[in-house]
């Protein structure tokens, strides 16, 4: 494989750089953070996914001293194109990217706990209400809290007495209404991801004492990190900052990225014809269904495992999803009656 040379200095960096602000401004920044004398001990968290793959070769370019360590979290839900692609990653580069196994890999989790059903938020919500028994009525605020005094929070979500509605039930149009017809007969939690990789970073830092933390976030990726992250940079209360390189690319920027430097990517994205990759069938994802359409096809051992793990998430899923639609149509019929 061909061997990758590093800049000498920025101004060599910014000579090979792409004629795009957001790029070279990106560039700027991550020789200053990586190469300041503030951080002794850095660590890279590595996925294998697309973001992450631009990241670590923006890393590389400016870790002229080498001092940045990488690192990968097993969650036991794994594509192999992504062991795969690790690998090479490894030999394109000349680093080692070291495993960490989950706290309680996914499907251990998912036994233990539950299984993740719409969103984090939603599935939180929904662990803390099972968690006491909660039946899923529709009742007013008050009424509810007496019955259920220790779970006020989530019972806020559940009656929308939240200002935002982003912290609000309704923000899943017709998931109350749903889950009152439908009450969930398995148990929904959040917590693979807690230990999957959540919690496994944060020992990570403390136990090799890391003073920066790289990951790949990007503010244009939405969800909840949107509403979590403001800066691509923060200092943390517990010793070590936070650094993320590709916060403000959006999608334009990373193609141009790639292409400048030929950044190749998985066979998830160039033979599975994957939009994301990271726990395999995660319920989560908004396109689930065709992501188990590609597992099936591609990787048909993974495809058992994700339907024993999530099997009943999906189903809520298509249910609901089902309902949604059906809903929506008796409400557009009820407003053109209106008009009439």
């Amino acid at each position: 494989m061909k061997e990758i040379n590093k800049p000498k200095d920025i101004g060599e960096l910014l000579d090979g750089c792409p004629k795009n602000q957001i790029i070279g401004d990106n560039l700027v920044r991550a020789w200053s953070k990586i190469n300041s004398s503030k951080y002794e001990k850095i660590v890279c968290s590595i996925s294998g996914g697309s973001d992450s793959d631009v990241m670590l070769d923006i890393i590389h370019q400016c870790d002229k001293d080498g001092k940045v360590e990488y690192v990968w979290f097993d969650t036991g839900l794994e594509y192999q194109a992504t062991k795969d692609h690790l690998k090479y990653l490894e030999e394109k580069y000349g680093i080692e990217i070291r495993p960490y196994r989950a706290i309680k890999p996914i499907p251990i989790s998912c036994k233990t706990y539950g299984q993740p059903f719409i969103s984090k938020n939603v599935s939180q919500n929904l662990q803390s209400l099972q968690r006491h028994g909660f039946k899923f009525e529709d009742k007013p605020y008050e009424e509810l809290c007496e019955e259920y005094p220790k779970v006020k929070s989530k019972l806020k979500w559940w009656c929308n007495m939240y200002d935002c509605s982003a912290f609000n039930i309704c923000n899943n149009k017709w998931l109350k209404e749903f889950l009152i017809e439908n009450p969930p007969t398995f148990k929904i939690s959040h917590n693979c991801c807690k230990y999957a990789k959540k919690d496994v970073v944060h020992n990570l830092i403390k136990e090799y004492e890391y003073d920066l933390n790289i990951s790949g976030v990007r503010s244009a990726e939405g969800g909840a990190r949107k509403n979590i992250y403001k800066s691509c940079f923060d200092e943390n209360g517990d010793g070590y900052d936070n650094y993320r390189p590709l916060f403000w690319y959006k999608d334009s920027d990373k193609q141009e990225y790639d292409e400048h430097y030929s950044i190749e990517h998985s066979k998830c994205y160039t033979e599975y014809g994957l939009k994301r990759t990271g726990c395999a069938g995660c319920p989560f994802g908004r396109d689930f269904e065709q992501e188990l359409e590609v597992i099936e096809k591609y990787e048909p051992k993974l495809f058992k495992a994700v339907n024993n793990i999530f099997g009943d998430s999906y189903e809520l899923t298509r249910k609901y999803r089902e309902f949604y639609k059906k809903k929506n149509e008796e409400e557009k019929l009820v407003k053109e009656r209106s008009k009439k």
